[in-house]
């Protein structure tokens, strides 16, 4: 692939990202580099040159996506900068979490309580978002288990690497 590319995957990244979950363009267009880029682990300076960018937003751009388990950095032995790739991690299931659910669901039912006299249609905003916490907490347990099985086909057919 081509640095031009590159470049061009990364800004769609980057966009998606922005778009979807509110990232900073510079984090989304981070991660789309590291998705591509070769080699797959590379200093601040390279991956600033690489996006065009300074070394400061390359370095916040890490950091946001480090507390997201999205890259990380490591240093081999006797180096003196660290080096970023993505995290291992980041290709797991990230949103299959059902405590997360489970605490939008309470946080939902205590907004319900405060409405507790008021009119159906004033507590059916709170009361479908209840429903919803409620359904994603009892099966997203079951999908990730199903995930699990479907990439283990995959991996076993070759379509998928281990």
């Amino acid at each position: 692939m081509s640095h031009d590319g590159q470049l061009i995957f990364a800004d769609h990244v980057g966009r998606f990202y922005a778009r979807q979950y509110g990232f900073p363009p510079m984090a989304g267009r981070l991660l789309g580099y590291l998705f591509v880029c070769d080699p797959p682990q590379q200093t601040i300076d390279e991956l600033g040159e690489a996006l065009l960018a300074s070394r400061s937003a390359i370095t916040g751009a890490v950091k946001l996506l480090e507390s997201y388990r999205m890259a990380r950095r490591t240093r081999g032995a006797g180096e003196r900068v660290d080096r970023v790739s993505l995290d291992p991690v980041s290709q797991q299931p990230q949103n299959f979490d059902s405590a997360v659910h489970k605490e939008h669901a309470a946080l939902f039912r205590e907004g319900l309580a405060l409405l507790a006299d008021a009119p159906p249609d004033r507590r059916a905003p709170l009361a479908e978002m209840v429903a919803l916490a409620d359904f994603l907490s009892e099966r997203l347990p079951a999908l990730r288990d199903e995930w699990h099985a479907h990439r283990d086909e995959l991996q076993a057919s070759g379509k998928l690497p281990r």
